[in-house]
């Protein structure tokens, strides 16, 4: 149970962080929040280290080098395509990474139930139809920020089994290893692209607000990594689009083609019974 608690904390975590996140980078630029964003990630697990007060247990808390690359490269794409689509579309799509650790888990031994093996396919329907842009006549195409929510869930799928192997040594210790490998691709990122930073003041501490709760979910993951299967607890933290998508609702007041309102509850639906 407390590996459940965790894992739902981390997708609630996640799913307020990737809602504000991309809000405010739709306004101030990807990159630029992203930037302070690692920065407020960085500061807050760094403080948690420091007020543990312990070593690393071992080298294991290094499989958090590759969740962190994965990661942010999903992260990016993800951001991208909450800037060009809706986040009501993209979000849940992002959420079908919890098909990597599935099919993970299998390979490693794990036995998903019947309901789970059924979500797979439920959901990868529901894609395809949030993915249609309103057609006129016989033309057809994605709608936007598709392309970009499904490089997010490749990136977001592959953080979780390293993160999972790094969380069960020390779910502090790999949640700032993440955090430091992150904030080196990000930076690398700007200096590449050099993009303005500058930020008012109320919109930086929204923005470092969203990478410790990034950071939260990071915790809260690794936490859970230590106390149950991967296949489990990563499907569970991978319901943030449920959070996500609400928040769209209340505050956006999006409004998405019936055809891809049906997607998205069969996305919706494919990740729950996956996490079942």
């Amino acid at each position: 149970m407390t590996a459940v608690l965790l894992a739902l904390g981390a997708s609630l975590a996640w799913g307020v962080a990737d809602f504000v996140g991309p809000w405010q980078g739709r306004a101030l630029g990807t990159l630029r929040v992203m930037f302070w964003a690692q920065a407020g990630g960085l500061i807050a697990i760094g403080l948690v280290v420091a007020v543990h007060h312990k070593g690393p247990p071992g080298w294991g808390v290094l499989w958090a080098v590759a969740a962190a690359v994965s990661g942010t490269a999903g992260l990016y794409a993800y951001y991208r395509g909450m800037a060009v689509g809706a986040m009501a579309v993209v979000a849940p799509i992002a959420g079908v990474s919890a098909v990597v650790p599935v099919a993970f888990g299998i390979a490693t031994g794990d036995r998903p139930s019947f309901l789970q093996l059924a979500g797979i396919p439920l959901a990868i329907l529901g894609v395809g139809l949030a993915s249609q842009e309103h057609q006129e006549g016989r033309d057809k195409r994605l709608a936007a920020g598709v392309g970009l929510a499904l490089l997010a869930a490749i990136g977001y799928g592959f953080y979780f089994p390293p993160m999972h192997a790094a969380g069960a040594v020390d779910p502090f210790w790999s949640s700032f290893v993440f955090r430091i490998v992150a904030a080196i691709v990000v930076s690398a990122a700007v200096l590449r692209s050099r993009p303005p930073l500058a930020i008012s003041k109320p919109k930086l501490l929204i923005v470092l607000g969203v990478g410790a709760g990034d950071t939260l979910g990071n915790i809260l993951f690794a936490g859970a990594a230590g106390r149950g299967l991967v296949s489990v607890t990563s499907v569970l933290a991978s319901l943030y689009p449920l959070v996500t998508v609400g928040l769209a609702a209340l505050v956006l007041h999006e409004r998405v083609a019936l055809i891809q309102q049906l997607g998205v509850a069969l996305t919706l639906t494919g990740v729950v019974l996956i996490s079942v």
